[in-house]
């Protein structure tokens, strides 16, 4: 892929997810090891789990930079992340970012791989959720996927409004600018104003006696 505005969302969101791994390792006061798995799973889970859905070859294995730059990351963070007082708070953030940037990137490589706009939609999604997903999961932290802010809807509104803006044949940069933008926003808001949607409230199943 040549070097333009989407491709550096790429290395972007891989480099910010990246560091979320790495601030998970910290948190779990993982060794250098922990910080570089963790680091790379994140950085490139989400990408990895939409280049096999779509049948293309994995795009980090064509181009190591993407490793390099989450065991570059792994390194920074595991020498200064005792700087920074709530880890977990800054996770969440460099979350929201990378989640912005992949939710643009997902969906340019989906509607580039197949035109279709909601391919394009969904690996938008997918590539800005599923390396968070990971992390938690590999962490054992807290599933952002379970928390009560607006989460998955942050990627889906990034995806969407690049895809609409490109499909309407806006430059790339435009609409990429603009699903960046959105996702972010609504991320951040969920973040810092509690932006959710209505939970489930539970009701007592019927007796089977009752059902017709």
């Amino acid at each position: 892929m040549p070097f333009n505005p989407i491709a550096l969302l790429d290395y972007a969101g891989v480099a910010v997810f990246a560091a979320t791994g790495a601030l998970a390792a910290s948190r779990k006061q993982l060794d250098i090891i922990g910080f570089l798995f963790l680091a790379s799973v994140t950085g490139i889970g989400g990408g990895t789990f939409r280049d096999l859905i779509l049948n293309v070859p994995v795009f980090w294995v064509g181009n190591r930079d993407y490793v390099l730059i989450c065991a570059v990351v792994a390194v920074l963070v595991f020498f200064t992340a005792h700087r920074v007082e709530s880890r977990y708070k800054l996770l969440l953030w460099l979350d929201a970012i990378g989640l912005a940037a992949f939710s643009v990137m997902g969906a340019a490589k989906g509607l580039a791989i197949t035109g279709s706009p909601v391919v394009s939609i969904i690996t938008g999604m997918l590539t800005a959720t599923f390396g968070g997903i990971l992390r938690d999961l590999l962490a054992g932290e807290p599933s952002v996927l379970l928390r009560p802010e607006i989460y998955v809807t942050a990627a889906l509104a990034g995806a969407a409004i690049f895809t609409l803006g490109d499909v309407a044949g806006l430059p790339q940069i435009v609409s990429g600018l603009a699903g960046f933008v959105v996702a972010f926003v609504v991320r951040g808001g969920a973040l810092r104003l509690g932006w959710s949607f209505p939970s489930y409230k539970s009701r007592p199943g019927r007796r089977p006696e009752d059902i017709p």
